[in-house]
């Protein structure tokens, strides 16, 4: 600091303060030298010399006694990367020592989570080449044998309590790979009930049997009497732009309740999941009486913000703009703000949309958007006008499953038809239109947080009324179901698809922005609108969509022989299949072949040109097309 005494010891210590810093961000090399340049009246200029250097790389990362998985397969675990092809533009090779220490644990976490229970990382080497511009960081571990669930009891030490409703609502079975995440799930659903039943400080304990001959453990939850201790305080550091309460909500437990070491941790785990923090430690400490707790939060935050802008050129709608914001942490108050602006040849679109996860201070999130589309021409030959609002609440109904109740109102304007070269069925819905709706939407996932990480399933079904004032009546129901597995050491993911939907009008023919248009995420290889019924009885030939749809897709996504040292955390190449795709229009007419089918881009799922991609012959009366 200025007017300060000079000490050769302080500033010493402030370039070994700032050379750390730099060590820190990957510059291993950096070298930081006080000087001082002498002045009159017996002063003197602090100088830190500072020599960067280059930033160190990962430059490999690799894998030693690693039988069950691939070197691949493990490097996907690990927070660090190694470099890639651009590793001049992407900095997440750096390396790091302080980041060993996690890629430690989640290497841990990764093998004990498939049952290998006597995993061991023998040694971590990370070895600085000879020109110290790269690392090479070398895991040498020790799988052992992957167990599986043997047995599964229950008893109670309580004699108010009967272990067998206990052992009802466990869904773990025998024959499944062991995994201390399921136990613990297990756990905390077993005392999940406890609570429900009104009781208190009930502690459930996993007793471990292990049988090295068939490779199983024995899984007995001991239900018991825990300590009668009370959570006293939450204290949070750490924080200087997020309010108190967006963490306090991640808790359970407010000051009172007995202290409970499993939802502790669990709500450390929320709050890390938020996004907002960098670095989130939750820990317990003694209180001021021997029944008393003192929660400790320290957090670190992050930027949560984003504001980007892309161009982009399409054969199909031309050159185009997008313009978007969001911000995930609005005012510190945990709340998503998003909105962005989009402009090609032909259209414009706004998208507005704000999100309270904590409404009323209860696991509530509010959702409220608006959106403002117009379309002139654009791959049809007609106007589109769709302005709209919608609100929306969301709520857990269970432990993968959540239910949404909505209400919207929009209108939409058709304009620009032709009475000679259009469809009398588009011609029908030309105007303006006011639609005002309310749904419910069911989600069930369990990717990626079920009991089974390798697998699992996400189910949504939705319904929708229109007829709350407006000019629509209408029901529409839409569903879709997506089965998930890992297959081949984790490198292969199957997966198959089912999406259907169906509306029925209640006042006479459906208009054409109320019927479905399937894109090219639901079936690939298509035009826009490419798919579908058309009249082909007139010259325009316009989609117009239809009353019922159902597509099954089937997916195999594996890694190919190329590069992998990309710098981007994806996969080099996916191949796909998909089939059985089918609409109905919303009036008996002639239909015959589709348009706008694009052979080539079967590229871009990986399948051959020469492949028919999933080309649709004809379209017969029934309004049935099949791949």
């Amino acid at each position: 600091m200025p007017r300060r005494t000079y000490s050769p010891a302080t500033a010493e210590l402030d370039a070994n303060a700032i050379a750390e810093a730099y060590r820190l961000s990957g510059r291993l090399t950096a070298t930081v030298t006080p000087r001082i340049i002498r002045r009159s009246d017996n002063r003197v200029d602090l100088v830190f010399e500072v020599a960067e250097g280059r930033v160190v790389e990962t430059e490999r990362l690799s894998f030693v006694g690693n039988r069950a998985y691939s070197d691949r397969r493990l490097r996907r675990v690990l927070e660090s990367t190694q470099a890639g092809l651009l590793r001049q533009i992407i900095r997440r090779d750096t390396f790091i020592a302080e980041r060993i220490a996690l890629d430690r644990q989640l290497l841990t976490d990764f093998y004990q989570d498939r049952g290998y229970v006597d995993f061991q990382i023998l040694s971590v080497t990370p070895e600085l080449a000879r020109d110290r511009g790269a690392y090479f960081v070398t895991f040498n571990i020790q799988e052992g044998q992957s167990f599986d669930i043997g047995q599964i009891t229950t008893v109670s030490e309580i004699p108010e309590v009967d272990a067998s409703e206990y052992q009802d609502i466990i869904r773990i079975r025998s024959g499944e790979t062991y995994s201390p995440r399921v136990i613990d799930s297990t756990i905390s659903r077993l005392e999940a009930l406890a609570t429900q039943q009104g009781l208190r400080f009930v502690r459930v304990e996993p007793r471990i049997t292990r049988n090295d001959a068939d490779l199983t453990l024995d899984v007995e939850f001991v239900i018991s009497r825990g300590e009668r201790v009370f959570v006293e305080r939450i204290d949070i550091e750490g924080n200087a732009t997020t309010l108190d309460r967006v963490i306090r909500r991640q808790f359970t437990e407010v000051e009172g309740d007995p202290f409970d070491p499993r939802s502790i941790r669990q709500a450390a785990e929320r709050i890390r999941a938020t996004g907002f923090f960098s670095d989130a430690q939750v820990a317990g400490r003694p209180g001021t009486a021997p029944d008393q707790v003192i929660v400790d939060v320290d957090v670190e935050e992050q930027p949560t913000g984003s504001l980007g802008f892309s161009a982009s050129f399409s054969t199909d709608t031309g050159a185009g703009l997008a313009v978007n914001f969001s911000e995930e942490n609005f005012l510190g108050r945990g709340q998503a703000l998003r909105f962005g602006f989009n402009t090609t040849e032909g259209s414009q679109s706004f998208t507005f949309g704000f999100t309270e996860p904590g409404f009323l201070a209860r696991d509530l999130a509010l959702t409220l958007s608006a959106f403002y589309n117009e379309t002139t021409a654009q791959n049809r030959s007609f106007n589109t006008l769709d302005v709209g609002a919608r609100a929306g609440l969301g709520f857990p109904v269970s432990e993968f499953g959540r239910m949404n109740a909505y209400y919207g109102i929009e209108e939409n304007q058709i304009s620009g038809l032709n009475a000679t070269t259009s469809s009398p069925i588009l011609l029908a819905d030309q105007g303006d239109r006011l639609n005002s709706y309310a749904g419910l939407q069911y989600a069930y996932d369990t990717r990626n947080t079920g009991l089974d990480t390798t697998r699992g399933v996400r189910l949504q079904f939705g319904a929708e009324y229109a007829g709350l004032g407006g000019d629509a009546e209408y029901l529409r129901a839409t569903m879709l179901a997506i089965g998930e597995q890992q297959v081949a050491r984790e490198e292969v993911t199957l997966r198959a698809s089912f999406e259907a939907g169906a509306i029925e009008t209640l006042d006479g023919n459906s208009r054409q922005s109320d019927r479905f248009f399937l894109s090219s995420r639901q079936m690939r290889g298509f035009d826009a609108n490419g798919l579908g019924p058309r009249d082909l009885t007139v010259a325009n030939r316009d989609a117009l969509g239809g009353n019922m749809f159902a597509v099954a897709r089937f997916e195999a996504a594996f890694p190919l022989a190329c590069p992998m040292n990309t710098g981007f955390p994806v996969a080099c190449s996916t191949m796909s299949a998909r089939s059985g795709v089918w609409t109905t229009p919303m009036a008996a007419r002639s239909m015959t072949t589709c348009i706008g089918v694009r052979p080539w881009a079967c590229r871009c799922s990986g399948i051959p040109p020469s492949g028919r991609c999933g080309s649709i012959s004809r379209i017969r009366s029934n309004s049935r097309a099949m791949t």
